[in-house]
């Protein structure tokens, strides 16, 4: 090869080298950090009964939410909230776990935070004249992902929560024993 096409060659290569994407760790955005996935604790639902959401947060590791009651005002708390349809109410107030505290290097207090795995519970009633079939209650949930490093800007994520509408109990049974604990 002659020299001056060895360094054409050579050249072309560095810049294509350089434009490879680096092997720096890409930070992930607020939507990806938390896999938020819901399920009711009937199946069906009857006309007329009680029954609970849970929606289960799986929260990317090295990453954690701020808890429903932060360690301080300024944090932003996780927070669900249900748009009840027509036919459906709250049967009492979303159950939030406590958190834990956990110190980190950007602070010297501990935060009340959600790492790994979270289940929020709603209580929910299907009213006499619920809708019949397939149903979906629309949640939304808004939490602010950080790490060691970073915080990532607060994010608000809709959730479905898909579940049957039956005109009686007969069928009904208990379904996810694993997140609705029987008292």
């Amino acid at each position: 090869m002659k020299p001056a096409t060895a360094i054409v060659v050579t050249a072309l290569l560095l810049v294509i080298v350089a434009a490879l994407p680096s092997a720096q760790p890409q930070i992930p955005s607020g939507r990806e950090v938390v896999a938020p996935t819901a399920y009711v604790s009937l199946e069906p639902v009857a006309r007329g009964s009680s029954f609970q959401l849970a929606v289960v947060l799986k929260i990317r590791n090295g990453f954690h939410i701020n808890a429903r009651k932060p360690s301080a005002e300024y944090l932003i708390p996780t927070d669900l909230r249900a748009n009840l349809p027509a036919g459906f109410k709250s049967a009492g107030e979303i159950a939030y776990p406590k958190g834990e505290l956990h110190t980190f290097s950007f602070t010297k207090t501990p935060l009340n935070v959600y790492e790994d795995k979270v289940i929020l519970r709603v209580p929910l009633a299907a009213q006499p004249d619920a809708p019949l079939g397939t149903q979906k209650i629309p949640l939304k949930l808004r939490y602010q992902a950080c790490s060691q490093e970073v915080c990532l800007p607060p994010v608000t994520l809709d959730i479905d929560a898909p579940l049957t509408i039956a005109a009686t109990s007969a069928n009904s049974r208990p379904a996810h024993p694993e997140l609705f604990p029987a008292h």
